[in-house]
């Protein structure tokens, strides 16, 4: 539900728009404040249910999103659903990190490589399959009010998974610490307001006449994370509990994995926008045919998920570096395929390329994270999730700004017609290919690191049964 709303609202604006006489200014902050906020509470929301409790985060999580969601489907004015939208992406952001923590905590070795497997199922799923419900959902409840259907479809899924929730998840949801519980208020007040400032140019990033000011946002933000960094070595030095312990950015298969995660998150959540941009306003689809020609995305994403979730275990990085490769693969040619081909056929053949890059997908996002995690410690498992996520969150945010900006400078450039909307979106597509192949030859680099040091050459960490490789 969580990340399924990143990316379901992008078809139903036309309809919050004319139903609500929301603005581009409304209209971004609906879209982008959901992104921010969630952002922004997850290495937080971490850092506590590692301390505390993992299932009380999750539970209060899944139970703020059940109302905001419910808040936002009753809403009757456009600054109230932005307010609520930003409400939501906070709770949104108290669920995650509890999901990776719960995963590491609970599984070791290929057992955790299945479960990261279905996470990762579970990712490609709801971020590719937003157009597709949403396009349902709009054609179900008609496109005037639709749109509050998009909110509240959350609102008894929430009630269902509540209980059983606080039923199925461990009581003792945190890590065992020794000594006093320190939570480091200040390192996370710096950290938030870094990765606010961080965000903002992107979110903030339409495409359309948008100041460049917005830019300056980002010199206090390196200078908060700079000042972030600083305070969190006092903290260790001091014998505190840092927010991020020093432990974790010292493991090479998480900062490697992070990094990954961040280029590839950047280079592929991009596409679903431009992609819907394109069917909708150039081709003239309707949302839920726009929507279908994606879904292929999807059912390959989840598929091969299940395989990496399989094969990572006994493979490690090979899997995510062949995944980037057919990502790529598909990327180029859908690119080829937007240029040359318009109209159904078009449409038709872009779906084909898509189930490409999907299935190329399904290989890279879980076992990235299998692999980022793998030497992580227990006990700081929800930070480390945060982290992670954070860095897809802040890739997602600099990919979409990044493929619309281009997509929207090629049309104001040429004009509307179908042919050039499909130069645009070829354009759009070689900004996302650009960054999978970033993530592509910083997994070669991290697959070469590996063959000359094995640190779990006897099993997987953290107890995983022997004779399965996770280098």
């Amino acid at each position: 539900m969580t990340l399924l709303d990143v990316s379901i609202v992008n078809v139903a604006l036309p309809s919050m728009e004319s139903s609500l006489g929301a603005g581009s200014s409304e209209v971004q902050w609906i879209v982008a404040g959901y992104a921010l906020a969630f952002g922004l509470v997850l290495v937080p929301a971490g850092r506590v249910g590692d301390l505390y409790s993992r299932r009380l985060l999750f539970v209060v999580g899944l139970a703020g999103f059940a109302l905001t969601s419910a808040a936002a489907g009753l809403v009757q004015s456009a600054t109230a659903l932005a307010v609520v939208r930003l409400a939501q992406g906070v709770t949104a952001g108290l669920v995650n990190p509890q999901v990776l923590a719960l995963i590491q905590q609970l599984f070791t070795g290929a057992e955790r490589a299945k479960a990261f497997g279905l996470f990762g199922t579970t990712i490609g799923l709801s971020t590719a399959i937003g157009p597709l419900l949403g396009g349902g959902i709009l054609a179900v409840f008609g496109e005037a009010q639709g749109w509050r259907g998009v909110f509240l479809v959350n609102v008894p899924i929430g009630l269902v998974l509540l209980p059983l929730a606080w039923r199925w998840l461990p009581k003792q949801g945190r890590a065992r610490t020794a000594g006093r519980l320190h939570l480091d208020v200040v390192g996370l007040l710096l950290l938030a307001a870094a990765t606010v400032f961080a965000m903002l140019p992107f979110v903030l990033t339409t495409g359309e006449d948008d100041p460049p000011a917005r830019w300056w946002f980002l010199a206090p933000g390196l200078a908060l994370l700079a000042a972030f960094a600083g305070w969190e070595r006092r903290e260790e030095r001091r014998g505190n509990q840092p927010v991020v312990a020093g432990e974790l950015v010292r493991t090479g298969s998480f900062s490697v994995g992070a990094l990954v995660g961040i280029a590839y998150f950047a280079g592929f959540t991009g596409i679903f926008l431009v992609v819907t941009l394109y069917l909708q306003t150039g081709l003239g689809l309707s949302p839920l045919q726009a929507g279908l020609v994606q879904t292929p995305f999807a059912i390959m994403s989840a598929v091969f998920a299940q395989v990496g979730g399989r094969e990572v275990s006994r493979r490690g990085r090979p899997v995510v570096v062949v995944g980037l490769v057919v990502v790529a693969v598909g990327l180029g040619a859908a690119d080829v395929v937007a240029a040359a081909v318009q109209g159904t056929a078009g449409a038709i053949a872009l779906s084909a390329c898509l189930a490409v890059a999907g299935a190329g997908s399904g290989l890279v996002i879980s076992p990235n994270q299998t692999l980022a995690l793998a030497d992580v410690p227990r006990a700081v498992a929800g930070v480390a999730g945060g982290v992670l996520q954070t860095g897809q969150r802040v890739g997602s945010a600099m990919g979409v700004a990044a493929t619309t900006a281009i997509f929207f400078s090629t049309l104001a450039a040429q004009g509307s017609s179908e042919s050039v909307f499909g130069e645009a979106l070829s354009d759009g597509l070689r900004v996302s290919l650009g960054l999978v192949l970033l993530a592509l030859v910083l997994a070669v680099v991290d697959l070469r690191r590996r063959a000359g040091h094995h640190p779990a050459r006897d099993g997987a960490p953290d107890g995983g049964a022997a004779g399965h490789r996770v280098d």
